[in-house]
């Protein structure tokens, strides 16, 4: 047989070789290891024991509603009804640094993904040297003297991993994974980022509220105060009460710095939030009466909550990453096949490199088996089976957690218009009661103590129903945080703020 005939015979027994192989990978259309299934969501038509409930009391002239079923707008923010809060959330979504953090992650995950498919092409590489040797006859037992010489070569490799048990294939499926990980993580940054400046703008402005409440009294004590001492200079009360005054006078002063801490404290919070420092960025001034108490509040489904809340979705993917190890971790198990391939020319001279005298090639299949390596293997498969069964008990907690949370919101609520509505009660008999012992000190008929207590239960109540307003507000804030914020109506509507994403 001619030397071409012998080359023609070795080619077609290698792409006979080639397409066997082939076949094989392509007939094994599954993967070794389990096939995720995304988790059911929990069997419950409420999120309480017995019953939700379907608003709240009225407080402050007003009930909030629960609609079941209802969209969530993705600037949910918006509800209350403030252009200065709408402002503050927009510049920090541009800017947070933690936000960016996590969008940048996102996109190392898609970035490690889009890598990871490499391994399902040929991989190609080409080499060219040029060297100067000495051969000598020795090393193969020739009793003859060497000779020195040039040898120039280029060639070519080629080597394509065949994915016959799925190995590869659980490998990028768990990189897919990691990418839904990391898109629920930004996720719930941006939930995060928007609900905290929602949050601390509520708190801003009742510490501003309680600043003002707290002049105001401040000013009617020292009225109390020259009452008293115009009193005691006329001989009708003892001295004694102008300095019990004083001293409750003094008490109201001390904490109005206490209270200016916390509203700088909640500007720099602020500040930090946007992405800026304090010295540079001051956010506009903002009152309670700035902000409109949404009256309708959407509550999504048990059933939709699971496929919302980025938490439970981050979960969820942590489980994908840990099913899909199991399969990683069976294929190292089994045998793994890999056609390489290789063509090339060399010669001693560069003008004959392309010469058929110096062409060479080859091509074949490496087959690797692991046989026994002291049950590391088998154990490594152990310990993905047990990542995935803790992987999954952490997503059932998580579920768990996200229920209760919208159950006690959904209870608070109704609970903060109960107080409130107590409060608002307190407050207009504490006022009312103020207002009769001034006047009946002024004529003479009350003591200071009178004066004393009522000044206190008025003080008192003021603040407590400020703050009742401000929880208030801020469980509606969490509601909408508990139930995941919205983020997957994005594409729905025109936004100037929009759910991170990444390319």
């Amino acid at each position: 047989m001619s030397t071409s005939a012998r080359n023609k015979a070795a080619a077609a027994g290698h792409s006979r070789l080639l397409a066997a192989l082939a076949l094989t990978a392509a007939a094994s259309g599954c993967a070794v290891g389990p096939d995720f299934r995304r988790p059911d969501a929990p069997a419950v038509a409420h999120y309480s024991s017995g019953m939700d409930p379907t608003g709240t009391t009225v407080a402050a002239g007003m009930a909030q509603r629960f609609a079941p079923g209802a969209e969530i707008g993705t600037e949910w923010w918006r509800l209350f009804n403030s252009e200065k809060l709408g402002s503050i959330v927009t510049e920090a979504i541009a800017d947070n640094p933690d936000l960016a953090a996590a969008q940048e992650s996102l996109r190392q995950s898609q970035d490690n993904l889009r890598a990871g498919y490499g391994i399902f092409f040929p991989w190609l590489g080409a080499d060219a040297g040029a060297t100067r040797e000495k051969f000598s006859p020795l090393t193969f037992g020739g009793n003859f003297p060497g000779n020195v010489f040039n040898l120039f070569s280029l060639s070519g490799t080629i080597s394509y991993p065949l994915d016959i048990f799925g190995g590869e294939r659980r490998a990028i499926e768990g990189l897919a994974a990691q990418v839904d990980m990391q898109r629920a993580t930004a996720l719930a940054t941006y939930l995060t980022l928007s609900s905290n400046i929602v949050d601390t703008v509520i708190a801003r402005a009742a510490y501003r509220a309680e600043i003002d409440a707290t002049e105001q009294l401040i000013q009617l004590q020292h009225q109390q105060v020259e009452l008293a001492e115009t009193q005691a200079r006329a001989g009708t009360v003892p001295y004694s009460n102008v300095l019990s005054l004083e001293s409750q006078l003094a008490s109201y002063e001390a904490t109005i710095p206490q209270l200016q801490q916390k509203l700088t404290q909640s500007d720099d919070l602020l500040a930090t939030l946007a992405g800026h420092t304090p010295a540079e960025w001051a956010p506009p001034d903002m009152r309670l009466a700035d902000l409109t108490l949404p009256a309708d509040l959407p509550v999504s489904l048990p059933s939709d909550l699971v496929h919302q809340r980025p938490d439970i979705l981050a979960a969820e993917a942590t489980a994908h990453v840990a099913s899909a190890g199991i399969g990683v971790a069976t294929a190292t198990m089994l045998p793994s096949v890999t056609l390489n391939g290789s063509y090339g020319t060399n010669n001693t001279v560069v003008n004959n490199l392309f010469s058929s005298a110096g062409h060479f090639w080859s091509f074949g299949a490496d087959v690797n088996a692991p046989l026994f390596q002291g049950g590391t293997l088998w154990f490594q498969r152990k310990a993905a089976i047990d990542s995935y069964r803790q992987a999954m008990a952490a997503y059932r907690q998580t579920v768990l957690g996200a229920f209760a949370q919208v159950a006690d919101t959904l209870r608070a609520l109704d609970h903060d218009a109960a107080s409130l509505q107590a409060q608002e009660r307190a407050l207009r008999a504490a006022e009312d009661a103020l207002h009769l012992v001034q006047a009946n000190y002024a004529a003479g008929i009350a003591t200071y103590l009178d004066v004393l207590i009522a000044d206190t239960q008025y003080y008192q109540a003021t603040i407590n129903d400020l703050q009742a307003v401000a929880i208030r507000y801020q469980d509606t804030v969490a509601l909408f945080a508990a139930l995941g914020g919205g983020w997957w109506n994005a594409d729905r509507r025109d936004t100037t703020t929009a759910a991170p994403k990444a390319d």
